[in-house]
């Protein structure tokens, strides 16, 4: 279904779907994109999404999304929404099913040569201790009261238990660690489906990539980061697994019931929600905050084992290589910000369903390392491309609560993908690119082929001429798992 509704020009990188366009629409929303991604953009009717979200009780702000932007569940994968934290109200198709599905960047000081003839073996140990797939298992056997801990604690307790290093909490969003979780919001059937997942990428767009540093764009910020040109490098892509989407499906339904009952009016019902001074929208937001901190122990256990795949193949420590953690980014998330609103500083509770935290030079939140030169930002392409580290700047703190694109984004379905492109058109696209690929099944490679996905060189262009983030460094891919 292509979307035929207003979408009028503000300048070059911004698109508005007026306040009155549709029914119930509390404010517009604005699609960042260039002109030659606007069509494709109509294509898949996301943009309806992105005036639907407009209807969310409280929103405050205009309804936004990034130029990654697809069609999603509810909210459109991409988008951006602050709700005032006292009269808003909380969506789980704000969020996704995958909470905190999130990006991690491991530095090395190691280069190719260093590497070797190795890259291959490499790879191969990667894939062997770090579980992908449907339904793969974690390493670590773990019983429901260390489970509580996980979504209590989360990164902290994975340090905590030697799987890793303290100062990677300091280069984690929230230091790993949203504070208002509470496991009783969690239900036993989110517990039954996590407890064997720790420490596993799982499936679908999850990835581990093994990098080289091509390009370095700001010396300084680069330097900052701890990026060099030639360096490898490891990017790390999952989420909670089946705790968060449980998490999801439980609340989503008893959200749906409370639309129902309480005569919420909204242009869908995938856009069901709650009052945040609701018991339902307290509960909500504490699980979520639970699936948040799963998300990011798997992440620093999955950092553990990658630094110990590079000790057996390289036969060094993780520490004299120089394997620190740049950082970690959630990008499916609802978070408790302060933010400019008509020129007053609000709490808001800020919505990113697909979109990363770009905080600019100055903020509090941003690590003291970082603090001079923003937020890093990880935005990967697809899997023959790699990914760009940008850095935040002021314009997305102006103009999108700090939020900018999480990814490429896909401009082909899954089952289009399937049904039109071929294993061995794949296979093919990333050996003439010298990527060794390692993935759990043939659908899977397919799903995630290279074609399958907008062009992140355009996507970085427009977020960067924005001013909502600025380049930093671009990485390119010698190595690829995927689930």
């Amino acid at each position: 279904m292509t979307y035929e509704g207003k979408l009028s020009r503000i300048d070059d990188n911004r698109w508005e779907i007026p306040m009155d366009e549709s029914t119930g629409m509390r404010t517009n929303a604005v699609i960042y994109a260039n002109e030659a991604m606007i069509s494709s953009i109509r294509a898949d009717n996301a943009p309806q999404q992105a005036a639907n979200v407009a209807c969310l009780p409280g929103i405050v702000g205009s309804s936004m999304a990034m130029p990654d932007i697809h069609w999603g569940y509810g909210f459109p994968i991409g988008g951006v929404a602050a709700v005032d934290a006292d009269s808003g109200s909380i969506s789980p198709g704000g969020i996704g099913f995958d909470i905190n599905c999130g990006v991690r960047l491991i530095k090395t000081d190691l280069t190719l040569d260093d590497l070797g003839d190795r890259k291959n073996a490499l790879v191969d140990e990667l894939y062997r201790n770090v579980p992908s797939g449907l339904g793969s298992k974690g390493l670590t056997k773990i019983g429901y009261k260390e489970l509580d801990e996980i979504l209590m604690n989360g990164s902290e307790w994975a340090v905590e238990n030697g799987y890793g290093w303290e100062e990677d909490l300091d280069s984690t969003e929230e230091h790993g660690h949203m504070r208002d979780a509470d496991p009783s919001k969690v239900s036993d059937k989110s517990r039954k489906r996590g407890l064997p997942q720790l420490g596993s990428l799982g499936s679908g767009n999850h990835f581990l990539e093994l990098d080289v540093v091509e390009n370095v764009f700001d010396e300084q910020t680069a330097k900052a980061y701890g990026l060099k040109e030639g360096a490898l490098t490891v990017t790390v892509h999952c989420g909670s697994r089946g705790c968060g989407h449980q998490i999801a499906t439980d609340y989503l339904q008893e959200m749906e019931r409370y639309v129902k009952t309480h005569s919420v009016d909204l242009p869908d019902r995938q856009l069901a929600c709650a009052p945040l001074d609701s018991r339902l929208g307290e509960d909500y937001y504490r699980a979520m905050c639970c699936g948040a901190n799963y998300a990011w122990a798997n992440r620093q256990m999955i950092t553990h084992w990658v630094r110990e795949s590079f000790e057996n193949i390289l036969g060094d420590s993780a520490e004299s290589m120089g394997m620190g953690v740049v950082y970690d980014v959630a990008h499916n998330i609802a978070k408790m910000e302060r933010h400019d609103v008509d020129k007053h500083a609000e709490n808001v509770l800020v919505h990113r369903k697909g979109a990363t935290r770009a905080f600019a030079p100055g903020r509090p939140e941003v690590p003291m390392k970082y603090r001079d030169h923003g937020q890093p930002v990880i935005i990967p392409g697809d899997m023959s491309v790699g990914t760009y580290v940008l850095a935040g700047r002021k314009g997305s703190m102006e103009q999108t609560f700090g939020s900018s694109c999480h990814g490429a984004g896909r401009q082909m379905s899954r089952k289009a993908a399937v049904s039109t492109l071929t294993v061995d058109g794949v296979m093919r696209e990333m050996s003439e690119r010298d990527i060794y690929l390692r993935n759990g099944t043939i659908e899977g490679g397919l799903e995630e082929a290279p074609e399958a996905y907008k062009d992140v060189d355009q996507v970085v262009r427009v977020v960067c001429d924005a001013g909502l983030t600025a380049k930093v460094a671009k990485l390119t891919p010698i190595g690829v798992i995927k689930g």
